[in-house]
């Protein structure tokens, strides 16, 4: 039975129709990416699943005793409690027992305990494990640290944490509470790409189900294994997004042709009418009329339609030099600071190239690209640019922008030569139509500015593009085109993004800037293979591996051991269990000096769960036989 089942579901704000018609079913283990143009009603779909907003038509059917958690794109948290006591909420009742057995534990050691004691102790403490309650502290450790929280963080109040944060403590809470479904509205929203890597993981391995929206196509690449696109009709696409694209692709053109070919059958049977009305083929053209009638009436096709979507193109302008850029002993930062953000080896860049800039957010690769730019002064060493560079900077926050400028104005501001209505024309390659050209850009939304910011970029012929998160805040269409015209560039780009899907198709080199060794790392290549040697590379940490007991199925067959069969196997097993605890202690250990190191987390997250999961089966074992 599905966790969830919508049917016919509809939302309107007066006449005015959001969707309708919306039908799905949510089964056990799904991974459902819900993907659509901004203000298409993604969000207002999931808070109607989750009945805090009411749907106008439809209805909604939930599998029995279901618990579903959600994470909003903005966290509000009202809490006093600190980031650790927060987390600990969600295991309240596996505290409360761990309570009860350190106060049966006292009780016994005192020589007070009677049988019944005993019997509840051994009860208590069996449900105790199977719950998790030796793991639970890692677990919200290995959590936090994956989503990019540091030690320092963890006993920090929730008060004075930044609005990301708070929606990553959210996160981090929903995933240890391991509800049945998961909603997610832009998950990876204010996570770096290493936190972003964690929950891809963390996700792929999780036993629930989830629904979730994100303008991220790598994560929908590597999560989903359904997608539903919201057009506002809902499309359901199997695979991931890379399938998505093809089958949506292959879906429009296979209705394309059925709408031609029925609009070619209609033509010809609306000529044959005409001619032969008042005929000889009277009969017949009546006949026919009355055919396509009801052809029409039950069966006739809609015109497929494309969503809007960007239409522009990047001109390189002049040629530049073949050296675009070139560092000597160069350091990042602020010189009141003391100390530099991170230091650069020599670096030369040359025409023609795509470096991309990875790394944690706050590692300082704005401040990089700005003394670059010489908006900043280097902490040490220099920065030289190459020849014949016109140079176009793409700014996260969008300063490029005048908040007191209607839309018209900004594209004029810089073209004063264009008549207006050349100008209306030109901004509704980039969606702005009707009044939307005489807005204010102070009353634009995230999106509308990175899509003005990128309609001004277009319009200056630069050779050099220095883009600070150009994707931020687009929709997946818009994200396609932007993709599809930097890689008709002819110019040299240097990019800051976490978007590795943009990273991967137009990067020639990786420049990662690594905060904890303060230092910028070169790699020479595409995404996908700076990944493959960094794996290739990753220091695995041994733990030994224990052998399922070879006899287990013979045992099952044949429970009647002897007892001296029986003595032999039960030591064997508590060495077993002995050598799994010593494990599980050391990767612990291990986990307690890793924080901040979220891939070096992730590897001993895995080893520790591989190694729990092994050692309740020898417990599940030890105390089978014991029984028996």
């Amino acid at each position: 039975m599905p966790l969830l089942t919508a049917t016919a579901l509809g939302k309107s704000f007066g006449a005015e129709d959001l969707f309708s018609g919306i039908s799905f079913s949510i089964p056990h283990r799904a991974r459902i990416a819900l993907v659509g143009a901004n203000g298409i009603g993604k969000t207002t779909l999931l808070r109607i699943l989750l009945k805090m907003d009411e749907a106008s038509s439809g209805s909604i059917h939930f599998a029995k005793n279901i618990r579903i958690g959600y994470l909003p794109q903005e966290a509000v948290f009202d809490s006093d409690n600190h980031l650790w006591e927060e987390c600990m909420l969600v295991f309240s009742e596996l505290r409360t027992r761990q309570e009860e057995l350190t106060g049966l534990e006292e009780h016994i050691s005192h020589g007070e305990a009677d049988p019944g004691d005993l019997e509840r102790y051994g009860r208590l403490q069996i449900l105790f494990e199977h719950m998790g309650g030796y793991s639970y502290e890692n677990q919200i450790k290995m959590t936090l640290t994956g989503l990019g929280f540091t030690k320092a963080d963890f006993h920090r109040p929730l008060k004075h944490l930044s609005g990301g944060q708070r929606t990553r403590a959210l996160l981090a809470k929903l995933l240890l509470s391991n509800p049945d479904l998961l909603l997610l509205d832009e998950p990876t929203n204010h996570l770096d790409i290493d936190a972003v890597e964690w929950l891809e993981n963390f996700l792929k391995e999780w036993g629930g189900a989830v629904l979730f929206v994100s303008h991220d196509r790598y994560f929908i690449d590597q999560v989903a294994n359904t997608v539903f696109e919201m057009s506002p009709d809902l499309e359901v696409f199997r695979g991931n997004y890379s399938a998505y694209l093809k089958q949506r692709e292959e879906r429009y053109r296979r209705l394309a042709l059925e709408y031609e070919a029925q609009r070619e059958f209609v033509d010809k049977e609306e000529d044959y009418i005409r001619r032969n009305m008042a005929g000889q083929n009277t009969r017949q053209a009546q006949g026919r009329l009355k055919r396509l009638e009801r052809l029409l009436a039950e069966s006739q096709l809609a015109k497929p339609h494309k969503s809007r979507s960007l239409h522009f193109g990047i001109q390189s302008g002049g040629r530049s030099g073949n050296l675009v850029l070139r560092t000597y002993g160069l350091q990042v930062g602020y010189a009141d600071e003391g100390n530099p953000l991170f230091k650069v080896p020599d670096l030369t860049f040359k025409r023609l190239e795509c470096a991309a800039i990875i790394g944690p957010n706050g590692a300082g690769k704005t401040t990089f690209l700005k003394t670059i730019l010489n908006q900043l002064p280097p902490f040490a060493g220099e920065v030289d640019l190459g020849a014949s560079l016109s140079v176009g900077y793409f700014a996260q926050a969008h300063e490029g922008l005048n908040p007191a400028l209607t839309l018209m104005e900004e594209i004029n501001s810089i073209t004063p030569s264009m008549l207006p209505g050349d100008i209306r024309d030109y901004l509704a390659k980039f969606l702005f139509t009707g009044d939307d050209v005489f807005k204010p850009v102070s009353l634009l939304s995230g999106g509308e500015r990175g899509r003005l910011a990128l309609a001004k970029l277009a319009l200056q012929n630069y050779n050099l593009l220095l883009l600070d998160e150009p994707t931020n805040h687009l929709d997946l269409p818009s994200q396609e085109i932007l993709q599809s015209v930097l890689s008709e560039y002819k110019g040299t780009i240097l990019l800051v993004s976490h978007d590795r899907y943009l990273i991967d198709a137009l990067s020639t080199q990786i420049w990662e800037v690594c905060p904890d060794e303060r230092l910028l790392k070169t790699f020479t290549g595409t995404y996908s293979e700076y990944k493959s040697v960094q794996a290739a590379t990753q220091p695995t940490i041994t733990i030994p591996r224990l052998e399922k007991d070879k006899n287990q199925a013979a045992q099952k067959s044949n429970p009647s051991l002897s007892p001296w069969k029986k003595q032999k196997k039960l030591s064997e097993l508590e060495k077993r269990i002995a050598e799994s605890e010593k494990s599980l202690a050391a990767i612990t250990t291990q986990l307690a000096k890793s924080t901040g190191d979220a891939g070096k987390v992730q590897q001993l997250g895995s080893d520790y769960v591989r190694m729990e999961e092994e050692h309740t089966r020898l417990m599940d074992e030890w105390g089978a036989l014991i029984e028996r």
